[in-house]
């Protein structure tokens, strides 16, 4: 069967069965809307003056990457936990974890912005017949984007001193950070709303485009697993070149034509493996200290498991749920209707 090369504009797709992958991704996604509504509705009572019946969530502390890497500087410098938005550290550090453990895993099985992007590439492939893939030349391109914004935030993180970092981490603005997160999706601006549009378009199209090109967080999780000890590997005696696993795979790279993954892009998303007609032929291996082969299940267990007990020691030792209160946080809601306001004359 011929494989086509990574210079042609169209790939043809290799379908790949539901597994355990797809439902804790599922799971994952639920969670992070039930997240979001709770917040929404907490943000609701507490701007109202009525009394707060919903909790804040911590979880949606995990969409402040930028603030989170500021406080895990600081902490790395001297011990201080962010107190702020506590579990948005948690959950970088939980990412940074799995991914020095079992490659760039938290993006394929936990992160939910890449499972919508993966079920945005799949439903274009429905539509369209096949997802598009662009020249050699300006994939390399684009895919240094994403390094480049990791690059332009680690730059300036390292730059900053600790005072600075925590006059931030203990600013009113960001106290606010999560609030304003939500309002960037429940009063999205025309600007906005155009340029998600445009992801999306081109996200049906090209497979995992968010991820693939303009991700940060995704890049920092990708050379983290450099240090990973897990592989994808495959054997060449058994390998009957059939190149299902090369067309399955989402980040478009060449697995028919490798003894072994170990770059970045690898997410460890094991559809390779799934499609492989050939017993044996491919596997995620870990050769620390003797071979082992880690199965679907095996990984998703372990990936759960080590969220579930990242946040469970947060909680059990102070670190996971913020210490702002309520009035402060009812303080910091009026600040933001009526400064906008004051400075420019228009309502947010």
């Amino acid at each position: 069967m011929p494989i086509r090369t990574h210079s042609e504009t169209s790939l043809p797709d290799t379908r790949t069965p539901w597994g355990v992958r797809n439902w804790i991704q599922l799971g994952v996604l639920a969670a992070t809307i039930g997240i979001g509504l709770q917040f929404y509705l907490h943000v609701l009572q507490a701007g109202s003056g009525a009394a707060v019946t919903v909790a804040r969530p911590a979880g949606v502390e995990g969409f402040l990457p930028i603030g989170a890497l500021m406080g895990w500087k600081r902490f790395l410098v001297n011990g201080r936990w962010d107190t702020v938005h506590p579990a948005g550290m948690v959950i970088l550090g939980f990412a940074a974890l799995v991914s020095l453990l079992a490659r760039k895993s938290f993006c394929s099985w936990f992160c939910p912005v890449g499972t919508v992007s993966e079920g945005l590439w799949k439903l274009g492939r429905r539509l369209l017949g096949r997802n598009f893939q662009l020249p050699r030349k300006l994939d390399w391109l684009l895919r240094g984007c994403k390094y480049a914004l990791l690059g332009f935030f680690v730059v300036i993180i390292m730059r900053m001193d600790t005072a600075t970092i925590t006059r931030f981490l203990e600013s009113p603005y960001y106290r606010m950070a999560d609030v304003k997160m939500l309002h960037f999706f429940t009063r999205m601006s025309a600007t906005t709303a155009l340029v998600i549009a445009a992801l999306v378009v081109l996200s049906l199209l090209i497979r995992n485009f968010w991820c693939r090109y303009l991700c940060p967080y995704g890049a920092l999780m990708g050379l983290l697993a450099l240090a990973s000890p897990l592989r994808i590997r495959r054997r060449e005696a058994t390998c009957i070149q059939c190149g299902q696993c090369t067309r399955a795979c989402p980040h478009q790279i060449a697995v028919h034509a490798k003894q072994s993954i170990a770059g970045p892009e690898c997410s460890a998303c094991l559809d390779c493996i799934q499609v492989c007609p050939a017993t044996r032929t491919l596997g995620l291996e870990s050769r620390i200290p003797v071979t082992h082969v880690w199965r679907p299940g095996t990984v998703g267990t372990a990936i759960v498991l080590l969220f579930v007990g990242s946040v469970y020691l947060a909680q059990i030792t102070g670190h996971w749920k913020s210490r702002l209160s309520t009035r402060d946080f009812r303080i910091g809601l009026m600040m933001m209707q009526t400064i906008p306001e004051n400075r420019t004359g228009m309502k947010p």
